[in-house]
């Protein structure tokens, strides 16, 4: 199984692109996509037309958004933690994203910290 993810401006590095890619993820970035600089609320409406889940770590505003708008392909927030080694790396969400996929829980519609999936 894999997703069509779209990462944002805060999650988009090369590596992680390349593992999600590697894992077989189809992954787009909002540079490769043509809307880098655009405001959070244009992100999550060019992921859900899009059909593609949101990898953020921006993740008080996307959960604003969820609220506001809950229809959307899914949203993986990725909180981080004042202490740096506490932040999960490139290779937990990616182990974490496989984690909730294996799970069957659905993304379609959900805000999911992706935090929680990471064993």
């Amino acid at each position: 199984m894999s997703l069509a993810l779209l990462l944002d401006e805060d999650s988009q590095a090369k590596h992680l692109v390349s593992l999600l890619k590697m894992a077989g993820h189809d992954v787009w970035t909002i540079n490769e996509a043509g809307i880098g600089g655009a405001l959070d609320d244009v992100v999550l409406d060019y992921a859900a037309q899009q059909g593609r889940v949101l990898l953020t770590r921006n993740c008080d505003d996307f959960l604003d958004l969820h609220q506001a708008t809950p229809t959307h392909a899914g949203i993986l927030a990725v909180y981080q933690d004042a202490e740096p080694a506490k932040n999960m790396s490139y290779q937990a969400i990616e182990i974490a994203i496989g984690n909730l996929e294996t799970s069957g829980v659905p993304i379609t519609n959900q805000f999911i910290v992706l935090n929680q999936w990471n064993y």
